[in-house]
């Protein structure tokens, strides 16, 4: 049995911070006390004195590459950093290649997901212009929402036919999650500076490009829709001043149907900043001014911003490097997330509560995350440690993303974290991240009566569920002993084939 003793933690937890311990028991939280003995020498104890135990960061918006564009990321690598990170669950976007736009798509997603995945993990159904028949078939149960692209997107996923859009909203209970920016806007935009600069346009015209009023006219016509249809919205990666009047702090989070989140690097980084980080602060709406900047904190702070994420989209060193037509929206995130809103906390700008309720409480609220976001007697054992006083700079050496970049390169955090528990196991601590997934291989019998096939089975899907990397294979017309010389061969080739894939 996993057990592991935490003591004198700072647990932030619900808008209260107080010293105690907590008790995990192989992947659930058992016991929260002032005060709690090891019940037996098995199990392990960490003091985390003068140090924050929250809740691990729940990322609704990532994007890690897999399948398809696998050179910028994949999901072991990106998730590898995620829980380096405090990130311990994460949703994924469907902008991979192919899109995620059917049914079975997606479910190869979750497959790669529970082979690879260090975090907990969902993903976002992908909305086009002609698949609402597979739209409508998304199970709620195991899928975090539908995603809509209303600006610029990867392949087939601009959704501009406007009818097709209050289809989708009038049509579906899943929350919907939209990127909003005026297609046409940004268009016309891009040609007057195309018309000034030709191919040579500077990276610091990039919000004025992707400007304020195209992300404003998209984002109010979703919301207008919304309330329309009475469907449920969240909105993507806010970065305007003129949208949050767009947002209400009247009602609790649980009775709103409309939900705001910003991004770490919109609350970080002005449009001053491309002069020295260029295309590594280039994304998708774009960072703007400082006035914007200033409003994004005011209506995280009152509420009418609901969660903070990271939209983590990384790409290589080598397509950001490129002129600014040509060099890609996105950077790699989440592995600086957590310690970034530390440093705000450091700066007075936001509580340690407040982070939490932000990054932890709210997207488990939002989309409906079972026994996960909170520290409670019962919910899993998703957790971090903080040491708020323990500086460290960020180096090449220890980004964990496969594009080995970050736009915090050189700056140097005072909090970090220490240890992270994802379902009571210690995936990561003392700067690395643990490999604790045994790769297993079943192999059963179909007409075996005293071992039946239905436990290899039973403990396969158990495997696969906590995402470690599994196989069955299933003998036909066979019974306990394996005689038949051709399955025989085929059992020896398949131990060897087991071991080839993960021995060196």
């Amino acid at each position: 049995m996993n057990k592991v003793l935490i003591k004198n933690a700072k647990i932030v937890n619900e808008g209260t911070i107080f010293e105690g311990d907590v008790l995990i028991e192989n992947d659930i939280i058992v016991e929260i006390s002032e005060s709690i003995s090891a019940k037996s020498s098995e199990c392990k104890i960490i003091d985390a004195e003068g140090n924050y135990l929250i809740p691990g960061a729940i990322d609704d918006q990532v994007h890690f590459r897999e399948p398809g564009l696998t050179h910028k990321g994949d999901i072991e690598s990106e998730s590898k950093a995620a829980v380096a990170g405090g990130i311990t669950s994460f949703i994924e976007q469907p902008n991979t290649v192919p899109n995620a736009v059917t049914q079975e798509l997606l479910e190869e997603k979750y497959q790669i997901a529970a082979e690879k995945s260090y975090a907990n993990y969902s993903f976002m159904m992908g909305a086009t212009n002609d698949n609402l028949d597979e739209v409508l078939k998304t199970n709620p149960k195991n899928v975090a929402g539908i995603k809509i692209f209303l600006g610029s997107s990867t392949g087939n996923m601009l959704v501009d036919n406007e009818a097709v859009l209050e289809k989708i909203f009038s049509s579906t209970p899943m929350l919907i999650a939209v990127h909003c920016e005026d297609e046409t806007t940004i268009k016309n935009n891009l040609e007057k500076f195309k018309a000034e600069f030709g191919e040579d346009i500077p990276v610091t015209a990039h919000h004025l490009i992707r400007s304020e009023e195209a992300c404003y006219l998209s984002s109010s016509k979703a919301i207008a829709l919304a309330k329309k249809t009475g469907a449920r919205l969240h909105v993507f990666h806010l970065s305007t001043a003129k949208e949050m009047d767009l947002f209400t702090n009247k009602i609790p989070l649980e009775e709103k149907k409309i939900t705001a989140e910003v991004c770490i690097h919109h609350l970080w980084f002005t449009n001053e900043d491309y002069a020295t980080k260029g295309n590594f602060i280039k994304w998708n709406p774009a960072v703007k001014t400082a006035d914007d900047r200033k409003a994004l904190w005011e209506a995280l702070l009152d509420d009418r911003i609901d969660v903070i994420a990271t939209d983590h989209a990384p790409h290589t060193l080598e397509e950001k490097s490129q002129s600014y037509l040509n060099a890609p929206s996105g950077g790699p995130l989440v592995q600086h997330a957590v310690v970034a809103m530390f440093e705000a906390y450091h700066q007075g700008k936001i509580s340690v509560e407040k982070i939490v309720e932000k990054m932890c409480h709210n997207p488990a609220k939002i989309f409906k995350i079972e026994k996960r976001g909170f520290i409670k007697v019962g919910y899993y054992a998703d957790l971090v440690i903080v040491n708020p006083g323990l500086p460290w700079s960020v180096k090449k050496e220890n980004i964990l993303s496969k594009c080995g970049w970050s736009p915090f390169e050189g700056f140097t955090f005072k909090s970090r974290i220490t240890h992270t528990f994802v379902n009571g196991q210690m995936v990561y601590s003392a700067f690395k991240v643990k490999e604790i997934k045994t790769p297993t291989l079943f192999m059963a019998s179909q007409a075996d009566f005293n071992v039946p096939v239905v436990g290899a089975e039973q403990m396969y899907q158990a495997f696969k569920s906590v995402g470690i990397p599994t196989q069955l294979i299933i003998y036909p017309n066979q019974n306990h002993g394996i005689r038949v010389p051709s399955y025989l061969v085929h059992r020896y080739n398949s131990h060897l084939d087991w071991f080839k894939k993960y021995l060196n």
